[in-house]
């Protein structure tokens, strides 16, 4: 693969002598992700002794308990999301479409330009494809430039800071939908929150147009200097992604692994379904119609049974993180719905709230939830039934207050390695050096969220 000759960024740039003091403490002071998860189980115990109105030993412990295997759907359906979209897209028609692409940048601060536009872009569209999308351009990317791998993976994570505002934000989508288990304003003041006043406002859509112009033009401009430079694996990347196709077996099963019939069988089902439910007008891509389409694409484009079991067999090697780290993180969202923590926190920022302030507040206060519940769903439900009565008490926009309540998740990832973990196991990265990079997002798009809705959301 060629790769940049281009000059390096010397390490006497602003930004990047900034960039670099943050890669440095990161690197040296946070622990392994596994570790980071532990640590935060400890802390959310205690806070949960101090502060929450159930504090006692049995309520922490079965809040944990119950959290470990409440999550283990949601554990499997990331698994699937990663496995799937990953054999996606070692396909040969949709690798070649991503290696056209990632070799149109002719320098590193291109690369990484491009590589966080496509990241906002694709996850715009939807979080879950856009987390498996932009983590493999990385790759792409990585194959054909010589530069930092933790700063082009951080410009792809970056990108995930369009999932709240994008178009499959589940506080926004579940607050539009009438009867839906997470559509909280409609249990507490039987109003629908149409999208036309949530991803359509003002107070949404100039923070979006935003972040597109500005991330992509502060990551080109934190390349690091050569010295401090740790450039990817280039040839254990290609090699990983070189098909592993194995001699056909004779006789009758050998016809069978290669009948590309039986993966058209699967093919009509997963679209005939789809379809139906599009006729039906029941349809929504959430994470299970997102996984039976990279399912259907995948055994579509590899054609024959045994190319798409080869290339699962390939993607499964990243799903070990998922696998080991979710379920600490569940017990943690256990423990803080369990004992009320959650709602303690939202409380304290409420109660200083005023008309002009309650969507800024929920913000910072879904902030410092969201390290401890990273998830869209459970996040909403937890802070929910505190921000909507406030809203209505207060007279605040329910659309921009539910709003807020998203941002402050999508910033806090940015600092929170729970949603950074499928992309840093595709890419086969460590997680410190990467949020060095990403903590510049946080404060970019802390500015950026809480600016528009102090001023915009009225």
């Amino acid at each position: 693969m060629p790769t940049s000759t281009a000059p390096r960024a010397t390490g006497g740039a602003p930004l990047a002598r900034i960039t670099s003091v943050f890669v440095y403490l990161f690197e040296r002071l946070l622990p392994e992700p596994f570790v980071f998860a532990i640590l935060l189980s400890v802390m959310t115990a205690i806070l949960a002794f101090i502060f929450a109105p159930k504090n006692t030993v049995p309520e922490v412990l079965s809040g944990w308990y119950a959290g470990i295997f409440q999550i283990f759907p949601f554990a499997f359906q990331m698994v699937l999301i990663l496995v799937t979209g990953y054999a996606l897209t070692s396909s040969r028609p949709v690798s070649a479409v991503l290696r056209a692409l990632a070799a149109l940048p002719r320098t590193p601060r291109q690369a990484v330009a491009l590589t966080v536009l496509v990241a906002l872009v694709t996850v715009a569209l939807n979080w879950g494809f856009g987390l498996v999308a932009s983590a493999i351009f990385a790759r792409e990317v990585a194959k054909r430039h010589r530069l930092d791998f933790a700063w082009l993976l951080a410009g792809a994570y970056s990108g995930f800071l369009m999932f709240p505002p994008g178009l499959s934000s589940s506080i926004a989508l579940a607050q539009a939908t009438p009867g839906s288990p997470l559509n909280i304003t409609q249990k507490l003041t039987g109003q629908i929150v149409p999208l036309s006043h949530s991803l359509l406002a003002p107070f949404n859509i100039v923070p979006v147009v935003i972040l597109f112009i500005v991330l992509p033009f502060v990551f080109s401009r934190m390349e690091p200097a050569e010295s401090d430079m740790q450039p990817a694996d280039q040839a254990r990347l290609v090699a990983e992604d070189v098909p592993k196709v194995r001699a056909p077996d004779a006789g009758l099963g050998g016809l069978l692994d290669r009948a590309w019939i039986l993966n058209l069988c699967l093919v009509v089902a997963a679209f005939g379904y789809l379809g139906m439910q599009m006729a039906r007008g029941t349809f929504h891509l959430d994470i299970n119609s997102l996984i039976l389409i990279f399912l259907a694409l995948g055994l579509l484009l590899h054609w024959r049974p045994i190319a798409y079991v080869e290339a699962v067999n390939n993607a499964a090697r990243i799903t070990g993180p998922l696998l080991l780290q979710y379920p600490i993180y569940g017990g943690i969202m256990g423990i803080m719905t369990a004992t009320g923590l959650a709602g303690v926190i939202a409380k304290w920022f409420i109660a200083v709230a005023t008309p002009a302030t309650l969507p800024f507040w929920a913000f910072i206060s879904s902030i410092i939830i969201s390290i401890f519940v990273p998830s869209g769903g459970g996040h909403w439900a937890v802070q929910g039934p505190f921000i909507v009565p406030a809203a209505v008490a207060l007279h605040v926009n329910q659309a921009a207050a539910s709003q807020a309540v998203g941002y402050g998740e999508g910033v806090a990832n940015m600092i929170q390695p729970f949603w950074a973990l499928p992309l840093l196991a595709i890419a086969g990265i460590g997680m410190r050096r990467v949020l060095g990079f990403t903590v510049i997002s946080f404060f970019i798009s802390l500015v950026v969220f809480g600016g528009s809705l102090l001023v915009l959301a009225r």
